[in-house]
């Protein structure tokens, strides 16, 4: 048990019980518990097989290769369309982790040996990102910020992606792009 985990269900004030049981559960199936991205992870020979997460109307079990997992009965929710691997499972109340610890433990075990046995999720390669009619144009005017964009890590491209698709209007796209022009110039993230 890690203490980092403790001291943070200790300040929580939501889903306590919840991630309580959750704890045990994934505890009781031999992983290493760790605290990252301010949440309890836990990990097998250094690659992390499940997260607990608190949200305002529930709390999940995110696997971080979900998308690998069988799930006949379509238990395991996508938070978004653009998360390509990992996958949850909410709950509102204790008494459905309760009712659930067979099946929580049985995705656990599956996303162990999934892990054990090296498997990937293929993800969508930057080439694949639907990148807004306005950002296209701009990348055809500008050849220089088309060469940075394509220098940038996947993980940059995707979120500035998600950054300018995010906007609704045309002229809040517009303007995040123009906003971002001399980031990605300086081969920059969105949060560098």
């Amino acid at each position: 048990m890690n203490p980092k985990v403790d001291l943070f269900l200790n300040s929580e004030k939501d889903w306590v019980p919840e991630m309580r049981a959750l704890r045990q559960i994934a505890l009781a199936c031999g992983m290493q518990e760790d605290f990252k991205w301010y949440k309890p992870c836990y990990s097998l020979n250094g690659s992390n097989i499940v997260l607990i997460h608190g949200f305002k109307d529930y709390c999940a079990l995110l696997f971080h290769k979900g998308a690998l997992l069988k799930d006949p009965s379509g238990i395991l929710v996508q938070q978004t369309e653009n998360v390509q691997a990992a996958r949850q499972i909410r709950f509102t109340k204790l008494a459905q982790i309760i009712e659930m610890k067979p099946i929580i433990e049985s995705f656990i075990e599956q996303a162990i040996a999934n892990e054990k046995a090296g498997l990937k999720v293929e993800m969508r390669k930057p080439s694949e990102l639907q990148l807004p009619d306005e950002f296209v144009t701009k990348l055809d005017e500008l050849p220089k910020l088309k060469a940075a964009f394509q220098a940038l890590t996947p993980g940059r491209q995707k979120a500035y992606q998600l950054f300018f698709t995010g906007a609704k209007q045309s002229k809040t796209r517009v303007a995040r792009i123009e906003k971002s022009i001399p980031y990605i110039l300086a081969r920059k993230g969105l949060n560098d």
